[in-house]
């Protein structure tokens, strides 16, 4: 098994960040063939998705997100995960949506993505910019 970690910097602010580029030069620098490639984001406060970039999806993503899981107003007083950002209780719940694992197959080492789907870190935790993101690689 290969395996490497990517440092990504989120910045202050809820973002989607695509590391579709990021990945294949990991399985290029393996000369990696055909496989299984796992990314794993090892933080309680983050996700990761395969979406559409670009286009919108991950603006809309983040206002779905805000949606379901909101981080102010009224609702910030049911969060009971009180530490952090007004809200940041949320965050903690966030890896119970968009999972912190996915598995992408791999075929002549190229990752068998639809023509519009990007593999994604998904951040809404604005009180860590520097994250960690897994990329394990299991040729079959």
């Amino acid at each position: 098994m290969e395996t490497t970690e990517l440092a990504v910097r989120t910045g202050g602010e809820q973002r989607v960040v695509d590391l579709t580029a990021q990945v294949q030069d990991a399985l290029d620098g393996w000369e990696a063939g055909d496989g299984l490639l796992s990314v794993f984001v090892p933080h309680a406060t983050a996700g990761l998705a395969v979406l559409e970039t670009g286009a919108g999806s991950d603006e809309d993503l983040l206002r779905a997100l805000a949606q379901v899981l909101p981080s102010a107003g009224p609702q910030e007083r049911g969060w009971r995960h009180a530490h952090g950002s007004p809200g940041h209780g949320r965050d903690h719940v966030l890896p119970a949506l968009v999972s912190p694992s996915l598995v992408v197959p791999v075929l002549r080492g190229r990752p068998a993505l639809g023509t519009w789907q990007s593999v994604c870190l998904v951040d809404t935790n604005v009180d860590n910019a520097d994250r960690r993101v897994r990329l394990s690689f299991l040729p079959g």
